[in-house]
């Protein structure tokens, strides 16, 4: 009687990586988002990708490969052609008569197997490693897109006539080779690759300094000379559709563009400054903002009762926090766990990054008169069970919001403010009236994001800052039994120890208390104390929480809570 083969799920969890929860969790998940589970569980953050490819080999009873050790040698690589190996991600180890070996980073891939016999007329024998690990590799020695980014800028620097002949070429879209329309191509997909955020491309005195916003940290990637500058600024503006004769106002366009087999847009923003312009490209992934709920970083008791907020048939819910903090990937997650058939979603989005089946999406266009009340306002004739409002920006926006909750629509919003409670004195003090506050909100939630350690270079910290454990009230007896970890930096994480980012929540359910108070224009520091009296845990207890369960580090809560002025006293 055949083996049965043990499941990639059954697997890490007798490694003890995930818990049988975590797995039920990335399961649900994989089933809704039609991902195969080791993906859900790189994506959910649950396992590393080192750990999902060690569980295909031990399914698959395959050799894992560790390329951080120098297994592969480049005289190798000669074994099969070189565009096999960058397009599809293949690294020949060894060939011995008719067979070859190589290592890939998916065991079930067939096809690929397949079609490497018929282009190698060779038999095939497999290893796996991480797909990340494979691609640095095809970087470091086949000339990959850190090499190709330096020779690019090289090029055009040697020979200063080649800028305006390339300027010519980027407006008229012509070459694909020229040296500035490539450099742009590699500087968006190496983005890309490490997982940017933002590009920004800053133009200063003496050179145009390119940054990436990677983990919501900028890093400098790389210094283009300044004569590049007119070249680089214009083929940005012609591939987001931007006039390139205007220089002296704002303008925003959108890119679109398939890299590593993903459809991906950009939102880009160009912007007049004292040295040129600046230009911004905004990375959307549509995976981004489909991590589900469980992807949020909810601890179990607040996901309990986000679940039970979201599915209240009326009311208000808003997220508050700072530009960048994740309010629209858990509004979206919100909308995903409630978008049925059976109910009818609209939203007014300014502007409408993400498209959602199912979902009536409109976007704001205020040069027309088309304005979030005015879109609002039309929204209850269509008889929505659910409606999001981008941003309550204003008086008339929150009225006419506070109006559909009241009529029986569950309205999702954000507001920007610190904390929970002091959104309740924000709209009263737009001029929404307290009792209509009160009585229309159902709860609020503050949120920041905070990296999280990387875990393949995730270490106990041996000796914590105590000054820093004191601002953030982390005493003695919390540390019995547990360990401070830290990110000791890997080839993963870039260095840094981070790798992925999570949320830290506040949740401010409503209550007769609070709605007393709210009614009598309570100061913010009095609904503060009755909404943790309540149950509320702060933006600092949650990040305390994931600081003592080895998510984060305590450095990384001081660098996002002291800025907001969250810090305990001492």
């Amino acid at each position: 009687m055949a083996r049965r083969r043990r499941k990639l799920g059954e697997i890490l969890v007798g490694w003890e990586i995930l818990t049988a929860e975590s797995l039920r969790d990335a399961i649900a998940y994989a089933s809704e988002h039609g991902k195969r589970i080791g993906e859900a569980l790189i994506e959910l953050e649950m396992a590393s990708e080192e750990d999902v490819t060690k569980a295909l080999a031990t399914q698959f009873d395959l050799e894992y490969v560790d390329l951080d050790k120098n297994v592969v040698v480049p005289a190798a690589l000669e074994l099969v052609p070189q565009e096999l190996i960058t397009r599809h991600k293949v690294l020949p180890l060894s060939k011995e008569d008719n067979r070859l070996k190589v290592i890939i980073p998916d065991p079930l891939d067939l096809e690929l197997l397949d079609m490497l016999r018929f282009r190698l007329n060779l038999e095939i024998d497999c290893a796996l490693a991480p797909r990340s690990k494979i691609q640095r590799f095809i970087d470091t020695f086949l000339g990959g897109v850190g090499s190709s980014m330096d020779e690019a800028i090289e090029e055009i620097d040697r020979d200063a006539d080649l800028v305006a002949k390339e300027l010519e070429k980027a407006a008229a879209g012509e070459d694909e080779d020229a040296p500035v329309i490539k450099l742009i191509n590699l500087l968006i997909s190496e983005a890309v690759r490490m997982r940017a955020s933002d590009v920004h491309v800053e133009p200063m005195s003496d050179r145009v300094r390119v940054r990436y916003r990677v983990d919501g940290v900028c890093m400098i990637r790389d210094n283009i000379p300044k004569a590049m500058q007119p070249s680089v600024v214009a083929r940005l503006k012609i591939m987001s559709g931007i006039d390139i004769a205007e220089k002296r106002l704002p303008q925003d366009g959108r890119i679109k563009m398939r890299i590593a087999g993903q459809e991906i847009d950009f939102r880009v923003s160009a912007l007049p400054a004292y040295h040129g312009e600046s230009v911004v490209l905004r990375i959307l992934r549509p995976d981004s903002v489909k991590i589900g709920i469980t992807g949020l970083g909810f601890e179990q008791d607040d996901y309990e009762h986000f679940l039970r907020i979201i599915k209240q048939p009326n009311g208000i819910f808003l997220v508050c926090g700072p530009t960048g903090s994740g309010k629209t990937t858990t509004l979206y997650a919100a909308l995903l766990e409630l978008n049925r058939p059976d109910r009818k979603i609209i939203t007014a989005e300014d502007p409408v990054e993400y498209s959602f089946t199912g979902m009536n999406q409109c976007q704001v266009k205020e040069e027309i008169g088309l304005s979030f009340a005015r879109i609002l306002r039309s929204m209850l004739r269509q008889a929505p069970n659910i409606i999001l409002v981008g941003e309550i920006r204003d008086r008339e926006v929150g009225e006419v919001a506070v109006q559909a909750a009241l009529t029986g629509h569950l309205v999702f919003s954000t507001l920007h403010t610190n904390d929970a409670p002091s959104a309740i004195t924000r709209l009263i003090d737009m001029g929404i009236k307290p009792f209509l506050v009160a009585s229309s909100i159902q709860a609020i939630m503050a949120q920041r994001l905070i990296r999280i350690i990387c875990n393949e270079c995730k270490e106990i910290d041996p000796a914590p800052d105590r000054y820093i454990l004191r601002m953030l009230n982390i005493k003695d007896e919390d540390l019995e039994g547990r360990h401070v970890y830290k990110g000791a930096g890997c080839s993963r994480c870039g260095g840094t120890g981070y790798r992925g980012r999570k949320g830290i929540f506040e949740l401010l359910e409503m209550n007769t208390e609070l709605r007393e108070l709210a009614f009598n224009r309570a100061p913010t520091n009095h609904l503060r104390r009755a909404a943790q009296a309540a149950g509320m845990r702060n933006l600092l207890e949650d990040g305390k929480i994931k600081i003592l369960s080895g998510i984060t580090t305590p450095d990384e809560l001081v660098r996002i809570t002291q800025a907001e002025g969250l810090l305990v006293e001492e």
